[in-house]
């Protein structure tokens, strides 16, 4: 850990770039400087945010694991935890009427006190970095029949794509479905008209490009976790169930298939089965360093609500128990 020591704000010099101009101040213009801008946390939450959303919109997708790309999305995160902490310390600090005030910026990645300020800048990142969402939607593993070798059908693939990323899911459809006449085995294609049926709406026939692309490649991560998926919107959660125990049985070690059975179960009102699904969703989360763990965290929480109403609250934490969590993680 590292430690400042300063008496009234008079041996620290730092920068302010918020509402005025960027100056040096010390000692008093200092702290006059942190009042004037009325400064809060979501100032430098959003600092922070920006920061590490700059650096998440520069990953390259291109031939990575999930895991890699996880860990990438980890350094941007963990390179402005730091600054974060120090920050929001200063700001306590000058609320603090003592003369003489000690900050400790602690680096060790495996502490709450950093895990605190890494997971208030994810949860930032969660609700409005695009970049981040559009890796973490990203499916694109390569196998056997992902990418067509016919010409056509790749050229009416990258037509469909550019539509789709326009949201002009109407034309998507027609060139993905002109590639999968040109190759009947192009599984991105299959895959993609699937996400374009599905925004859409026309779940019928996103079920089906998704069941078509899975007898290609039964181990095709975006049909696995879109065909329970538009189960879940079609409210046929006893299907979703179903389909999402297929994921998990494929892929043990991706927490998806736990996550989107936990939310199953949840809407089925089976309050118990739901938790421990979330439960070894929100591990898994942890274990690659994903930023989904956020997501996972709030269903535990809306569960402890549920199970608290119906007077389980026993239930609820002895599962967690089981699952090596906290009563406090919840």
């Amino acid at each position: 850990m590292t430690k400042i020591f300063f008496a009234c704000l008079m041996l620290i010099n730092f920068s302010v770039t918020a509402q005025i101009k960027s100056d040096t101040l010390t000692g008093k213009a200092a702290k006059d400087a942190l009042n004037s801008i009325k400064l809060d946390d979501d100032l430098f939450l959003k600092s922070a945010r920006d920061q590490s959303c700059k650096c998440i919109d520069e990953i390259k997708l291109k031939k990575k694991s999930k895991e890699k790309i996880a860990a990438e999305i980890k350094k941007c995160i963990d390179d402005q935890v730091s600054s974060y902490q120090l920050m929001q310390k200063l700001l306590g600090s000058n609320n603090d009427t003592g003369k003489t005030r000690t900050i400790t910026i602690n680096a060790n990645k495996q502490s709450d006190d950093y895990t605190k300020y890494y997971y208030e800048i994810e949860r930032a990142l969660r609700d409005s970095c695009e970049s981040l969402k559009s890796l973490l939607s990203s499916n694109e593993k390569e196998s056997k029949h992902s990418i067509s070798k016919n010409d056509d059908a790749v050229a009416y693939y990258s037509i469909g794509q550019d539509a789709m990323k326009a949201g002009n899911h109407e034309d998507a459809v027609k060139y993905f479905l002109k590639a999968v006449n040109k190759d009947p085995k192009f599984a991105f294609a299959w895959d993609n008209l699937g996400v374009s049926y599905r925004k859409l709406g026309k779940y019928p026939e996103a079920i089906d490009a998704y069941t078509k692309s899975l007898e290609i490649d039964p181990k095709n991560l975006t049909p696995l976790q879109n065909l329970p998926l538009v189960y879940q919107y079609t409210k046929e959660y006893d299907k979703a169930v179903e389909s999402y125990k297929k994921l998990i049985a494929t892929l043990p070690e991706d927490p998806e298939g736990y996550y989107g059975a936990g939310q199953a179960l949840y809407n089925l009102k089976e309050y118990e089965k739901s938790l421990d699904y979330l439960c070894k969703a929100y591990n898994l989360y942890i274990k690659m360093g994903s930023p989904y763990r956020t997501d996972a965290e709030k269903m535990i929480q809306y569960l402890y609500a549920e199970l608290k109403k119906e007077g389980k609250e026993d239930s609820f934490n002895k599962i967690l128990k089981e699952n090596n969590i906290r009563n406090s993680e919840k």
